[in-house]
């Protein structure tokens, strides 16, 4: 039997995944989460074979959870569920850790190989994902956030996530003080001046999903 726990922001997302998956024979739903930190405390309490891991959750995200749960927990599999991604977010996922990529619009038949194969140790990248891949390789230009260190881009997404400093001080456990000097940092490097303006910025390169093909 395979262990499957699911972390997406969504009850919907995460009720109708759970009732696919265990409608077969071989995978079991054991838990869900809704936000990064959830999916942490969940994988260490149930450890779970495979972790299906939506990117853009509240709190950490799925990027540092993804991290987090591959540090700790190298024997459970990451599966990131995405909508949208880009090369270069594509490349730290699979630094943190990521075993592979399945589109959120993908089939049930699809989505239970994709967690078989994993579970079995074999990278997955679904066909839609991965044209997208080689799109953005073709067609974008260079990603200003790629010069975010890793905590940087962290706080970056948190940001263009909607997140106030009390709560990414809270959730990272930094003091405010040191939330407002990666913030400015980060303004710095990506050349804004405003949380309004690297809300645009991310929102052009794909860190908020849905928007990435905005001018």
């Amino acid at each position: 039997m395979i262990r499957v726990l699911i972390a997406d922001d969504h009850h919907l997302v995460r009720t109708s995944i759970a009732h696919l998956l265990n409608a077969e024979e071989d995978l079991s739903v054991v838990g869900e989460a809704s936000d990064g930190e959830t999916a942490i405390a969940e994988s260490r309490r149930l450890s779970p074979d495979v972790v299906l891991m939506d990117i853009r959750m509240p709190g950490i995200g799925g990027l540092e959870a993804t991290r987090k749960i591959h540090r700790t927990q190298p024997d459970t599999r990451v599966l990131v569920l995405t909508a949208w991604l880009e090369e270069a977010f594509a490349q730290r996922l699979l630094d943190a850790g990521a075993f592979g990529f399945l589109s959120k619009g993908c089939q049930q038949d699809e989505m239970v190989s994709a967690i078989r194969g994993v579970f079995h140790g074999q990278r997955y990248i679904s066909p839609e994902v991965a044209q997208r891949l080689v799109l953005s390789r073709i067609d974008a230009s260079e990603n200003p956030f790629d010069q975010l260190s890793q905590r940087e881009m962290q706080v970056a997404m948190m940001i263009v996530n909607c997140q106030k400093v009390a709560d990414i001080s809270d959730r990272l456990f930094l003091s405010p003080k040191t939330v407002n000097t990666y913030r400015y940092r980060i303004f710095d490097k990506l050349g804004v001046q405003t949380d309004v303006e690297l809300t645009h910025l991310g929102l052009r390169h794909g860190l908020v999903e849905g928007f990435a093909s905005l001018p």
